[in-house]
């Protein structure tokens, strides 16, 4: 069965897990759920979801308690893509091939949707009375999501713009800008499972690695793919100067670092048996897809 296949009903589940918790948002602004909505309904691949899911599966977790942090995560990607197109970021027109949302509605109903998404992403994972490794879980999505994580990966990434970055310095700002979420999506949905020390570091080693590999094959494909297929604006980090994994070591050498990285994280799931080999597909399609 190929990957997608295997992904559809996660991502399934994803998606009405999703709409039941905000259709039960009770909202003052119905214009405000409408953007909420708009930025997270618009045909996301859901990996950090999906690798909540794969990494409970690992550990044997039920899929129940795998929920909450599943769209928790989601959310918080949700806000950070609405943020990171405003026009004080990346300025961005283009988002999964639709408006984006401060396009589609304006830009002060962006940042409150962002807002908006951030606040409610910790409200569902307070929600579930029996939720395994709950505060965990919280501060997990809490460290990723912040000035230790996303927040401060995006706070390099402007500041790198028009400047030239080391490996190390660059990997620094993508494992934070980048590989903080998928980090902590590997790490909440093992933790659901009630994970050993030794799963999750196995498990936390993956995610690192597959975290970068991920950037990696953004930053190609911002040079190899088109607007269409990408649905976003092909080539936009040139056109801004920023620095890449491409721009630092050329395009030969990216997509061998890449396979070096998912390499690493594949190696890092050895002592798990075939109940981990969806995050081993997941690795392997991260540096497949062409969007």
């Amino acid at each position: 069965m190929a990957i997608k296949e295997k992904l559809h009903p996660l991502i399934d589940r994803t998606d009405q897990q999703l709409n039941r918790f905000l259709s039960e948002d009770s909202s003052a602004s119905d214009h405000l759920l409408s953007a909420m909505r708009y930025s997270i309904f618009n045909g996301g691949k859901r990996i950090r979801p999906v690798l909540v899911y794969a990494a409970g599966q690992a550990v044997k977790a039920r899929p129940e308690a795998c929920d909450a942090p599943a769209i928790a995560v989601e959310m918080v990607h949700a806000y950070s893509l609405i943020h990171d197109d405003l026009p004080a970021m990346d300025d961005d027109d283009l988002r999964r091939g639709q408006p984006t949302c401060h396009i589609q509605y304006d830009e002060a109903t962006a940042i409150l949707a962002g807002d908006a998404l951030q606040t409610s992403a910790f409200s569902a994972l307070l929600t579930p009375a029996e939720q395994p490794g709950r505060l965990e879980i919280l501060r997990e999505l809490s460290d990723a999501s912040g000035s230790l994580g996303m927040v401060a990966g995006q706070m390099i990434d402007l500041a790198a713009v028009g400047q030239t970055l080391n490996l190390a310095e660059l990997e620094n700002m993508h494992r934070h800008k980048t590989g903080a979420l998928i980090r902590a999506s590997v790490r909440m949905g093992a933790l659901a499972g009630e994970a050993s020390a030794i799963q999750l570091q196995s498990l936390t080693e993956y995610a690192v690695a597959l975290g970068l590999a991920f950037q990696v094959q953004d930053d190609i494909l911002d040079v190899e793919s088109d607007t269409a297929t990408l649905g976003k604006q092909q080539g936009a980090d040139i056109a801004m100067n920023k620095p890449t994994y491409v721009s630092l070591l050329g395009l030969e050498k990216a997509r061998a670092k890449a396979h070096q990285l998912i390499d690493e994280a594949l190696e890092s799931l050895n002592d798990f048996g075939s109940e981990a080999d969806l995050l081993r597909e997941l690795a392997r399609y991260v540096i497949e897809r062409n969007y």
